[in-house]
């Protein structure tokens, strides 16, 4: 049995292929390399490069590496971005991705796992967000991934296929034997953006809305550090191979912080005073992000790293090897 995992040249895709590698699966990444990079791939691990609905191509390698499971990470994942570009993100997010799924269908893969995303819930006053939490994205991005996990679940009523959808939240820091992280230049992910700042990779960090129903006006959200999501996708797939129910998982710790929060964790632990600026609100951005957990913890998931201090120490020495990288 091998695992195919799509953009697993990405952030969250590379650190899936370590924690599989790690436990000894084998393992084939596809990926156009649009925002991943190769050497984010652990090198024992077979890299394709191309598209999730070339048909033909995904055909070729679930026979040639008898494959019999998807883990599905490549997508488009910014927010303000989805809101000037729905079109882009409704095609990739949700027609390659039926089209993925139709092609698991036609060659007999059992398992599939989605990666999704937390926006699926949109504003609601819930806290913590459970998996029952009726759903209401309020932008493309969440809608978009809302599509695919419909099209799972009438898709599994129909033909059988098992899946597992992860809705995690926000993923922050990096793997601890450094071997990858969050790298592309265009991220907009607080805590990486805030590291890059306590370096001096950027003049000053700017926060979007201070006016929010919070205790401080900024966003609140649930920081979840990037191997502890891997882990949790390795035992919804165990669980799947297991013989268990399709799955929908909150990924999170089950507790928040505000940005200005994190921002004044990256300070102590930088020890930077950076410049922070304030501007308006962002297109999409809800006010409160918090996941309810009881049901990945019911499976044997537990939080290797739930310390947001060691998730920014994570961060900053992952930007640091990053720039090392680009120096040489």
């Amino acid at each position: 049995m091998a695992v195919l995992v799509t953009g697993g040249a990405g952030y969250i895709g590379s650190h899936m292929v370590l924690e599989l590698v790690d436990a000894g699966e084998q393992v084939v990444v596809l990926d156009n390399l649009s925002t991943g990079f190769p050497w984010a791939v652990a090198p024992e691990v077979t890299l394709v490069t191309g598209d999730v609905a070339d048909k033909d191509l995904v055909s070729r390698l679930i026979d040639e590496h008898g494959i019999d499971s998807i883990l599905h990470f490549a997508a488009k994942i910014v927010v303000p971005e989805s809101v000037v570009d729905p079109l882009g993100y409704y095609l990739n997010n949700s027609v390659k991705a039926r089209t993925l799924i139709e092609t698991a269908v036609e060659k007999g893969v059992k398992n599939f796992i989605f990666s999704s995303t937390a926006s699926v819930y949109g504003n609601t006053d819930a806290s913590p967000l459970t998996e029952d939490t009726p759903i209401s994205p309020i932008n493309p991005y969440g809608r978009s991934k809302v599509v695919t996990e419909w099209i799972l679940e009438d898709v599994a009523k129909a033909h059988g296929l098992r899946y597992g959808v992860l809705r995690y939240f926000n993923v922050a820091g990096a793997d601890p034997k450094g071997r990858s992280g969050q790298s592309s230049p265009q991220a907009t992910h607080l805590l990486k953006i805030a590291s890059q700042a306590a370096l001096g990779q950027r003049p000053y960090l700017e926060v979007f809305g201070t006016d929010y129903p919070t205790p401080d006006g900024t966003c609140i959200r649930d920081y979840v550090q990037v191997n502890d999501v891997a882990r949790a996708h390795l035992v919804a797939l165990n669980h799947l191979r297991g013989g268990g129910d399709n799955l929908v998982l909150n990924c999170g710790y089950g507790h928040g912080a505000s940005v200005l929060e994190v921002i004044e964790v990256v300070k102590k632990v930088s020890g930077v005073d950076f410049e922070v600026r304030f501007s308006p609100r962002r297109a999409g951005d809800p006010a409160n992000l918090v996941a309810g957990v009881a049901r990945v913890r019911s499976l044997g998931w537990k939080p290797l790293y739930d310390d947001l201090a060691v998730i920014v120490e994570q961060a900053l020495r992952w930007e640091k090897a990053l720039a090392a990288r680009k120096a040489a």
